[in-house]
């Protein structure tokens, strides 16, 4: 029997469809939970179960209590064995630590957490590199390069690398200052390195910083006039975030929010920093679409710091309602482009080839996996 830590940090996630950005501290999940922010980890862990099927039963589990783990499992008829720790209340940064420090301890295969890049910091300061680790994405930005790209990915992931099929990596964990990210500010370091299995194509790397040269700059400006001079006067636009997206609304002259979603009609913000719920209520009424940019080096359009733009939003705008940019220098360094919305169904929309406006007027052809 392969033996393999679990733990799931119930709260990851939570503020990312109510347009929060993180749940990094108890007033934030108040105000997450206010706005009718729903948990996301468990549900995700429960789905990684389910996709490794009968595999699950050949499987040790070591978890946590409660809904930190032991829910799931036993959820998927599973007996694991629990450390111990909080079997009720709020979770704590605390409970992740020593529930990973308790796991390092018993010589398991490899810890497998649900949780996002906070997650990752804290599991990181419990083990180092003792053990082999892997992230299950179910946290906001997951910027960090612990972390399967999708659900399925994980478990195949786990599978190959239990059954000794992978190779271990170092793995670059983000810290990642969320009270600056609120404010939209963007300030990512590396934090340091978990190991962990290395499939380039199934495990995602650290996300790239955006470069800022003269000609990445005049690139930008390009495709923002390119997308101001077709915007449609009955049309409203749902602008995601990111610098390239934010210099289409600095061409309009409106104030733009750099990391969160800005919706724009008729030479208008009609939602800044918007939701889910906010974006939901305007497509109510008339035509809308999508602008959106993929994040660098990991190429995800939708399921990394965007999960304001929903499966239900997606649904709405079709894939003929979404327009993707990136700069040259962006598209560089992204061979494909990806999807993790947490509803397959919208994710098979996006298979195939996207068209990528990567200059004024110029589109390159990108395979979406």
């Amino acid at each position: 029997m392969r033996r393999v830590g679990f733990i799931v940090n119930p709260i990851a996630g939570m503020g990312g469809r109510v347009g929060l950005k993180g749940t990094d501290s108890r007033a934030v999940l108040r105000r997450a939970r206010e706005r009718g922010a729903e948990p996301v980890a468990p549900r995700r862990a429960s789905e990684f179960i389910a996709a490794l099927g009968s595999l699950a039963s050949a499987i040790e589990f070591v978890t946590c209590p409660g809904t930190m783990g032991e829910d799931v499992l036993r959820g998927h008829g599973l007996a694991p064995a629990v450390v111990p720790g909080r079997r009720r209340g709020q979770t704590t940064a605390e409970d992740t630590r020593s529930a990973a420090a308790a796991m390092a301890k018993m010589g398991l295969d490899l810890i497998l957490f649900c949780g996002g890049d906070g997650t990752a910091r804290d599991v990181m300061d419990a083990v180092g590199q003792s053990v082999a680790v892997l992230g299950i994405p179910a946290g906001v930005k997951m910027q960090g390069g612990v972390f399967a790209t999708t659900i399925r990915e994980a478990a195949s992931v786990t599978v190959r690398y239990l059954w000794g099929e992978l190779p271990l990596r170092e793995g670059e964990v983000a810290d990642v200052d969320e009270e600056a990210y609120r404010k939209g500010r963007l300030s990512t370091r590396l934090y340091g390195y978990l190991l962990v299995p290395y499939e380039p194509r199934a495990v995602q790397g650290m996300k790239a910083p955006a470069a800022l040269t003269d000609d990445v700059l005049e690139n930008r400006d390009a495709i923002a006039r390119y997308v101001v001079e077709g915007m449609e006067g009955d049309v409203g636009y749902i602008l995601g975030p990111g610098s390239t997206v934010k210099a289409i609304g600095e061409r309009l002259g409106l104030p733009m929010t750099l990391l969160g979603v800005d919706l724009v009609k008729d030479g208008r913000v009609v939602a800044g920093d918007a939701g889910e719920a906010d974006i939901l209520r305007e497509m109510g009424s008339g035509s809308w679409k999508v602008v959106v940019s993929p994040i660098g080096r990991q190429g995800f359009l939708f399921g990394r710091g965007n999960q304001q733009l929903s499966p239900q939003v997606l649904r709405g705008a079709g894939k003929d309602g979404i327009l993707v940019v990136a700069t040259r220098d962006k598209m560089d360094g992204i061979d494909r482009l990806r999807m993790d919305t947490g509803d397959s169904e919208v994710d098979g929309l996006f298979q195939g080839v996207v068209k990528v406006l990567v200059d004024y007027g110029v589109f390159v052809a990108v395979r979406v996996e």
